[in-house]
Formats: C-alpha cells, structure tokens, sequence
C-alpha cells in the first residue's frame, strides 16, 4: 500500500494550533487529517489554523472533512479557520455557501469589513503570514456549470 501523499505539520501554542497541509487530500489521505483534528480537541486546544497554502488538490471528502472539524471543535468551544485554500479549494467553500463558517467571513454578501475577522483572536502564532484572510471572488449569477 503506498503511502498518503500528504504531510501534516502541527505547531502548538498551549490551546491554540496553527497546523499545515501539504499535499493531495482525497478520500486516501482524510483520515490522517481526522485524526490530527481529533487529537488537538483532545489535547485541549481550542483555536485551529489551518494553512493550506501547501494543498495541491482537494476534493468534496476533503472538504467534508474539514466542516466536521469545524462543528466538533465550535462543539468544544473553539474555532476552525483556514487560511490561503488553493482555488478549487475556495470554489468549493464559495459554491458551497460555508465561507462564513469555515474562513470568517460574512454570511450574506456585503462590503468587506474594515476590521478582519481574525482580529477579535488571540495573539497570533509565530508562523509566516498565515493570520491573513482568503476573500473569495464573487459568483457569477446566472451562469451554468
């Protein structure tokens, strides 16, 4: 059996992760990626980045994933945010309507707000430029697929 193509990074600081992807994730490779989720709730942290800079491909298992992680750790008391998804990463998010949930940003299509929404958290990790925000481009309405 090979191995996953894809490489997990975690970088604590006590109840906050910032936690790097590297690869392909697919149907293969999301149950590695459950299994870190899982462990940072366990381990006690609360606050979960996610750098995807590094993800090559994504698909709808990844993505599933990653709104399960999201509702176990709001469940806990915490947040999920990721942070530079790929473009078919952030099509998915846009097509999908979870934007709000998964990257801070607004429910309802509006002006960007002057403040980011990552403001509000605790100090950031010490880790390259992830704090800033991927704003999705707008759909086109009336479009087929």
């Amino acid at each position: 059996m090979p191995l996953p193509h894809l490489n997990i990074y975690r970088h604590d600081r006590r109840t906050r992760t910032l936690i790097t992807l590297a690869g392909e994730i697919d149907l293969e490779t999301v149950p590695l990626m459950r299994a870190t989720f899982e462990r940072c709730l366990r381990d006690g942290v609360r606050i979960i980045d996610v750098d995807l800079t590094p993800v090559t491909f994504c698909d709808c298992s990844g993505l599933n994933t990653i709104i399960e992680a999201y509702l176990h750790s709001t469940a806990a008391g915490g947040t999920l945010r990721l942070h530079y998804p790929p473009p078919m990463l952030a099509r998915m998010i846009d097509l999908s309507g979870c934007g709000f949930m998964l990257m801070g940003l607004p429910a309802v299509p509006g002006p960007t707000p002057l403040q980011s929404p990552l403001s509000a958290a605790p100090a950031p990790l010490p880790a390259a430029c992830f704090e800033a925000v991927h704003q999705l481009a707008p759909t086109v309405s009336g479009g087929a697929l």
